[in-house]
């Protein structure tokens, strides 16, 4: 009886304190940051480089928090979505339609296993905001690969990791791993990629006011790139290149 009342308590202060956009994107965040998250994913890439001619393959894109306005930035059927949970990826064609982007005809696709995907489409950015650090290891390295194997020559894979030791904890049924730098780096090297750390999250304006700067310090950015593609040339943006 007691965990019925906490459901019933949970989605009415859901519905009573909660916007539409916050419970939907709840889902793959924080709610009430949301907008800021949204906000940061497109002018970051923008500084990186990217132009609306340019494909992007955007790594667990979840509900499109970010991936409305890079749909909307982008030509039409240059954007590509993978994201490993159903029921999310169907809230985010909800959005889009909500957005009334169809017409851009981005391709959105539910998969869980990386290593049996092929997109038969090579990409100018991989984007994976918020999705290594809920990788475990061996999905992890199946994701470099497969970055590696969809990356156009000069192309640029960014994505968001948590530098450090601490122990693996869980989020939503996914795993949230620290793992040193050089981990990412021996990783990235085994599937052909090179490695730059660009840097923490909040020299790029993402910032989350309950964390401490020493802890969003490891929160970083990643830049890779293939190793036999020769260093990023002017596609790289405004983002300081390695």
């Amino acid at each position: 009886m007691r965990g019925v009342l906490r459901r019933i308590k949970r989605k009415l202060t859901w519905r009573l304190f909660y916007s539409a956009e916050e419970r939907r994107h709840s889902l793959v965040g924080p709610a009430r940051l949301w907008r800021m998250k949204r906000d940061f994913q497109i002018a970051f890439l923008k500084k990186a480089g990217l132009e609306p001619r340019h494909h992007l393959l955007d790594l667990g894109c979840g509900t499109l928090r970010g991936g409305i306005p890079l749909i909307d930035y982008l030509e039409t059927g240059h954007y590509f979505g993978i994201e490993a949970r159903k029921d999310v990826l169907d809230e985010g064609r909800r959005e889009l339609q909500e957005a009334g982007l169809a017409a851009k005809k981005p391709c959105l696709l539910a998969g869980k296993d990386m290593s049996s995907v092929d997109l038969a489409q090579d990409f100018d950015h991989i984007w994976a905001f918020s999705v290594l650090i809920h990788m475990k290891d061996r999905i992890l390295r199946d994701t470099l690969r497969f970055a590696a194997a969809h990356l156009r020559p000069g192309g640029l894979f960014h994505g968001n990791v948590n530098i450090g030791d601490r122990p693996d904890r869980s989020w939503q049924g996914f795993p949230c791993v620290s793992r040193p730098l050089a981990f990412y780096q021996e990783a990235a090297a085994d599937c052909g990629l090179a490695v730059a750390d660009l840097g923490p999250l909040t020299a790029f304006g993402h910032r989350v006011p309950d964390k401490s700067e020493e802890e969003q310090a490891g929160h970083r950015m990643l830049r890779m790139w293939q190793e036999d593609g020769g260093a990023p040339g002017p596609d790289a943006g405004s983002i300081g290149s390695p």
